[in-house]
C-alpha cells in the first residue's frame, strides 16, 4: 500500500493516442488508450486507485481527463488549430486541479505539441514542479524514474 505522503502534491499527465480499445460501451480512459506510455504507465498503475486518481490524460477530443472518467474511442488527432482551440478549456480543467490540494509536482509525457495546451501551467509564476518526458513512445525509461523517486510502485 502506499503511503499518502508518496502522493501528495503529485499528478501524472500522459498524453493520449490514436490506439484505442474497440469497445461500444465507455471505458475509464486509462483503459481505453493503447498507444505510447499509457499502457506501461497502466501497467505500473494496475488497480490502485490511490494512484489512478492522480493520472490525468491529455485528449485531443476531451481536454485533461482522469484516469477513469468513462470513454468511447473516438478519432481525433491533436494538430496545432486544435491544441489552440482546448487550451482555454485545459487552463479551466487545470484551474479546478489546484482548487483542491496544491500540486507541487507534475510528470508529463507528452510531445512538444501537448505543451501548448499545457501553456498556461507553463507560464504560471507559481508553476509546479515540472518533468517532462517528451518521447511518449519511447521515453517510458526516464518517466519510470520519476515515479520511482516519488516511490509511486
Amino acid at each position: 500500500m502506499t503511503s499518502l505522503g508518496h502522493l501528495a502534491g503529485r499528478r501524472c499527465i500522459v498524453a493520449c493516442s490514436a490506439e484505442k480499445t474497440f469497445t461500444t460501451h465507455p471505458v475509464p480512459a486509462l483503459d481505453l488508450y493503447q498507444g505510447g506510455a499509457v499502457p506501461p504507465l497502466r501497467a505500473r498503475l494496475g488497480g490502485q486507485p490511490a494512484l489512478r486518481s492522480r493520472v490525468r490524460i491529455l485528449s485531443a477530443e476531451h481536454g485533461l481527463i482522469g484516469a477513469d472518467e468513462l470513454l468511447l474511442p473516438y478519432d481525433r488527432p491533436l494538430d496545432a488549430d486544435r491544441a489552440v482551440q482546448l487550451r482555454p478549456l485545459v487552463r479551466e480543467q487545470l484551474a479546478a486541479e489546484e482548487s483542491g490540494a496544491p500540486v507541487t509536482e507534475w510528470l508529463v509525457i507528452a510531445e512538444p505539441l501537448y505543451l501548448v495546451l499545457l501553456a498556461d501551467l507553463l507560464a504560471h509564476p507559481a508553476r509546479p514542479q515540472l518533468h517532462w518526458v517528451h518521447d511518449h513512445a519511447h521515453g517510458w525509461p526516464q518517466a519510470a524514474a520519476v515515479l520511482d523517486g516519488w516511490g509511486w510502485p
